[in-house]
């Protein structure tokens, strides 16, 4: 019994496959600190992303070597097996094309950073949060609630929202009787206070100046940097601000106005 547990049809195809897992174990372990010393400050979901993909594909690799090596040791010719694969992996490839273009696509997305999971884009003219990025797919989840699921190899023009700063641009009228000093002032302490209190900016809030003399009302501008996709909540809250600081100070936001001369 001993002699044949000793055969080589037994003990070669056990140390094998303990070689592949040992082989296996000792690359991962190579490639995991090799990622996190050669990139500490990359983007952390890129780089598990492409971590995850390289180990895939060593895994399979292995295992594909120790299943033929194993069918060496009983003898069975793997020549012609390979031979017959090469033939189906083309039938399988050209059956298959499209899904290999969305995994390629899905790469180049992951190694430019063009966009990840949270950013605001805008893919095929729909607009949303990223909340999932495959090898495969990409899913938008819009302001409504809608869910768009657009294949990699679809995407051929993106607009990324998060990837810089925003700008938000406030407009506030006042009347043409109103001491423009002390409007001046009244923006100029608004914009300081702001500036403070605001966590969504990424800068100082400025009074621009008079924009325009309109029909009925003098204009100002007030600008404000934000986060990315910030500018419209910080934009809501600034005129909130606008028309409290105002009212306080006895200043008139004038309503549309026509003067008709009579001769």
């Amino acid at each position: 019994m001993f002699k044949y547990i000793l055969v080589k049809e037994v003990v070669q195809p056990i140390c094998i496959i303990v070689g592949t897992f040992i082989l296996y174990t000792f690359i991962s372990k190579v490639i995991k600190d090799l990622f996190n010393r050669k990139i500490p400050n990359a983007d952390e979901r890129k780089r598990k992303t492409i971590q995850s993909l390289v180990l895939n594909i060593i895994k399979y690799l292995l295992i594909i070597v120790a299943f033929m090596l194993i069918l060496e040791v009983y003898g069975i010719d793997t020549k012609s097996i390979m031979t017959s694969l090469g033939v189906v992996g083309i039938v399988v490839g050209l059956s298959l094309q499209d899904t290999l273009k969305d995994f390629i696509s899905g790469l180049f997305i992951i190694f430019e950073n063009q966009y990840g999971v949270g950013d605001i884009v805008t893919i095929n003219n729909f607009k949303g949060e990223v909340i999932s990025l495959g090898m495969k797919t990409t899913k938008i989840k819009s302001y409504t609630g809608d869910v768009e699921i657009i294949s990699n190899r679809n995407i051929d023009f993106v607009i990324n929202h998060s990837l810089e700063s925003s700008l938000a641009l406030v407009d506030v009228s006042v009347s043409y009787d109103s001491d423009l000093d002390k409007v001046e002032e009244v923006l100029q302490n608004l914009c300081e206070r702001l500036s403070k209190e605001l966590s969504n900016l990424t800068g100082k809030a400025e009074v621009l100046g008079i924009t325009e003399l309109g029909n009925s009302a003098i204009n100002y501008r007030i600008s404000v940097p934000t986060k990315p996709m910030k500018h419209i909540v910080t934009e809501r809250i600034i005129r909130k601000e606008v028309k409290k600081e105002f009212d306080k100070n006895n200043i008139e936001i004038p309503f549309t106005q026509v003067v008709i001369h009579h001769g």
